[in-house]
C-alpha cells in the first residue's frame, strides 16, 4: 500500500446534515497526520467523536477515484470532496475489513466499508453514490498512536563501536 494524500476537516460538511444544507467546513490537505489510539486523527471532525467509534479514520483508493472521474466524465477533480482521510494506492481496501494492518508503525483495524451516501451526488455529480457502492473506501479504528507522513523521515543508525 502506498500513501498518496491526507485530508482533514475541523467540522462536518455532510454528516449530521440530513434534511439541511451542507455545512461550510472545508477539507484541508496536509503532509502528515497524527493518529491517536481510540480517538482518531488530531484536528479532524471525528476526533473523539464517540467511544469505540469504528470510523476514526477513513481510507480511499486512488484507483477507484480515477475510475470515478473517468466514468462520470468529471475531468480533473480533487478527492478531498469525498471527505475521506487517506488516499492510498496499490491495495484493494475491502480486503482489510476485519484485519489488523500497520502503516509506518501505526496499527489499524479495518472495521467496514465506508459506504457512500446520497450527499456524494451533490458533492461530485449525479451517479457518484451508485458508482461507489462496494468501493467507497475503508473505515478503520486506530489501535496504536503515531504520525503518518507522506515523506517518511530517513531512519539513521549509528554503527560506530
Amino acid at each position: 500500500m502506498q500513501l498518496r494524500r491526507f485530508f482533514i476537516s475541523p467540522g462536518h460538511k455532510y454528516f449530521g446534515h440530513h434534511g439541511k444544507p451542507a455545512g461550510e467546513h472545508p477539507t484541508r490537505e496536509v503532509d502528515e497526520i497524527e493518529c491517536v489510539t481510540g480517538c482518531g486523527i488530531r484536528g479532524d471532525r471525528f476526533f473523539d467523536y464517540k467511544e469505540d467509534y469504528k470510523g476514526q479514520v477513513t481510507f480511499f483508493a486512488e484507483e477507484v477515484f480515477s475510475q470515478l472521474c473517468e466514468t462520470l466524465n468529471l475531468g480533473k477533480r480533487s478527492p478531498a470532496d469525498l471527505r475521506r482521510n487517506i488516499l492510498t494506492s496499490g491495495i484493494d481496501l475491502n480486503t482489510l475489513i476485519g484485519q489488523e494492518f500497520e502503516i509506518q508503525g501505526v496499527l489499524f483495524l479495518g472495521t467496514r466499508e465506508c459506504s457512500p451516501c446520497y450527499w456524494m451526488d451533490q458533492a461530485y455529480a449525479p451517479g457518484t453514490e451508485t458508482f461507489l457502492k462496494g468501493r467507497g473506501g475503508l473505515r478503520a479504528k486506530i489501535l496504536t498512536s503515531g504520525t503518518l507522513s507522506l515523506t517518511p523521515k530517513l531512519i539513521t543508525a549509528d554503527f560506530s563501536v
